[in-house]
């Protein structure tokens, strides 16, 4: 190493300097203290350095360094040769070495660094005005990072509290290991970019605001490493969106595990499917999925007889299934869900995955808790309205608005002979809130607010449709049928035949050219049929 003149102290070659300038000053101590007692002299920053002499460390502080003063608010303070010299010179390159002796900067062998607060500030509860945000983006601290980053093979970068105990052991054990260097300046790229992310982000909705800008950069960090994905012999993880948009936006990724066997691949998907179909719901509603559709759903002012009608729709289907809630388990629901018998034989205990509901009574966690160790008891927060909805296909992705609309935004369009009544409506809006949780070509019968069958996922829709009348039964008299799609054709077709099984009424969103066949159907078996104008494919 070169001499380095730092004002009145005078640095000695062969001396090993650690620079550590932190916003989160969580184990500033412990890093500065064990860094100390290794031998390192440390440089800092104002409030780090006051933090490090408070905890006993022997402290330069940068203006020493740099002979120059913190100045503009202290947006310049390490952006000097003296700083950036000491971490980017090459130690196997002679005549950087050097030109560090001939002007007096000696190299920085550990930088300890992390940013501004931007993400906290940002989401706060309060919100921030537009100069607070901007004064909270950080320019020497990513230079500092990226500087040392770039240099790994002779600097340590660390950006993470938690790497504060390996750094040390790493330091204490006398041996180089690329790979842990590697790590640790992969780590620090990473946290640099997931930072320029955040900025990014808010810059365009402070400025354009379009939900599809022209560059878009998703930051995802690990939530847990799965057991394997959709099938064993897949390798899985599960990130969380770490966008700023999500923030207390709710929904399965941040939902709170309160018990059972860790998460699978299939499961967060299925958790998903049935949270997100039981948001939709205001009266208290039970939702089953399997394998991403719904099996079973019903709403009643009663939650424990709306779980019974849910299971009871398909309690095949239901047995392994999800089962999700909108309101509160408390000790008499959860009683219900552990005990209760199969409808197909009375004897067998309902089987289920998950549980998932946006609270617990204690007693009612305590209950469910008895019913299986593997059971997964999730507490979830409904997802906002507005996200921006992503979807992989090879080699990019689609971005869409999320599918927020409700029976109360839509009309439905009386284009029949025979109007619906009042309760045949709601039924319609009951089933139009199930069918757009179901895989096209999607089917939902209805009645009561309770769904009685459903067909899903089917290549044509006349298949569905048989399907979810078969699934109905005798209780397809006087139901609400509802298509996620328009039926292409009427007679001799999927129209005729739920006319002929006794449904009620049709609501779809129409549009065929054979539109009119399928009133003129109706308008023959005496059935309402409604028209939405709303589509809802779901693939």
């Amino acid at each position: 190493m070169g001499m380095l003149s730092c004002g009145h102290l005078h640095c000695t070659s062969g001396s090993k300097q650690a620079l550590i300038s932190l916003s989160d000053k969580k184990g500033l101590a412990f890093v500065g203290n064990g860094l100390q007692e290794l031998g390192y002299s440390i440089v800092s920053t104002g409030g780090t350095a006051s933090a490090l002499e408070s905890a006993g460390v022997a402290v330069t502080k940068v203006e020493q360094l740099t002979k120059f003063p913190e100045m503009l608010d202290g947006r310049v303070k390490t952006l000097h040769p003296n700083i950036h010299g000491g971490i980017l010179a090459r130690r196997d390159q002679k005549h950087h070495i050097e030109a560090l002796s001939t002007h007096g900067i000696g190299t920085f062998d550990v930088v300890v660094v992390n940013l501004y607060p931007f993400y906290d500030k940002v989401t706060s509860a309060g919100g921030i005005e537009f100069e607070d945000g901007i004064e909270n983006v950080d320019i020497g601290g990513p230079a500092m990072i990226r500087a040392a980053a770039k240099n790994h093979k002779d600097v340590l970068i660390v950006v993470d509290t938690e790497d504060y105990p390996a750094l040390l052991e790493f330091l204490k054990g006398n041996q180089d290991d690329i790979k842990f260097r590697l790590k640790l300046a992969w780590k620090a790229f990473q946290h640099v970019a997931s930072y320029d992310s955040a900025v990014s982000e808010w810059l365009w909705k402070q400025s354009v605001g379009d939900k599809f800008p022209p560059s878009l950069t998703v930051p995802l960090s690990l939530k847990s490493p799965l057991r394997y994905g959709e099938n064993p012999h897949q390798k899985a993880a599960f990130y969380v969106d770490k966008s700023l948009s999500e923030v207390n936006a709710g929904g399965i990724a941040t939902a709170i595990q309160h018990h059972g066997k860790e998460m699978s691949y299939n499961n967060y998907l299925d958790a998903d499917a049935a949270w997100n179909c039981v948001c939709e719901f205001r009266k208290p509603t039970c939702v089953v999925v399997k394998h991403t559709n719904p099996c079973g759903v019903a709403s009643r002012d009663d939650i424990l007889e709306a779980y019974r009608l849910a299971v009871k729709a398909d309690p095949v289907s239901a047995f392994g299934g999800i089962v999700a809630f909108n309101v509160e388990i408390d000790e008499a629901l959860a009683k219900e869900i552990r005990e209760f018998r199969s409808p197909t034989d009375g004897e067998t205990r309902m089987f289920y995955e998950i549980v998932v509901a946006p609270s617990y009574t204690e007693k009612g966690l305590e209950i469910l808790c008895g019913k299986s160790k593997t059971l997964r008891i999730l507490e979830a927060k409904k997802n906002e309205a507005g996200k921006l909805s992503l979807r992989q296909v090879g080699g990019g992705w689609l971005a869409q608005d999320s599918d927020d609309l409700t029976p109360q935004d839509i009309k439905f369009n009386v284009v029949s002979e025979k109007a619906p009544q009042d309760d045949e409506l709601c039924d319609a809006e009951f089933a139009w809130l199930c069918v757009k949780h179901v895989k096209s070509n999607a089917i939902v019968i209805a009645k009561n607010n309770c769904m009685l069958g459903m067909g899903s996922g089917q290549p044509n829709r006349v298949e569905s449709l048989r399907i979810a009348i078969r699934k109905a039964g005798d209780d397809v008299k006087g139901a609400a049928l509802v298509s996620d799609a328009f039926f292409p054709f009427a007679w001799k077709d999927a129209v005729e035949e739920a006319c002929e099984s006794g449904i009620g009424v049709i609501a779809e969103p129409g549009g065929s050219i054979r539109d009119q066949d399928a009133i003129d159907c109706c308008n023959k078996y005496g059935v309402s049929l409604l028209f939405t104008n709303v589509r809802h494919f779901r693939h």
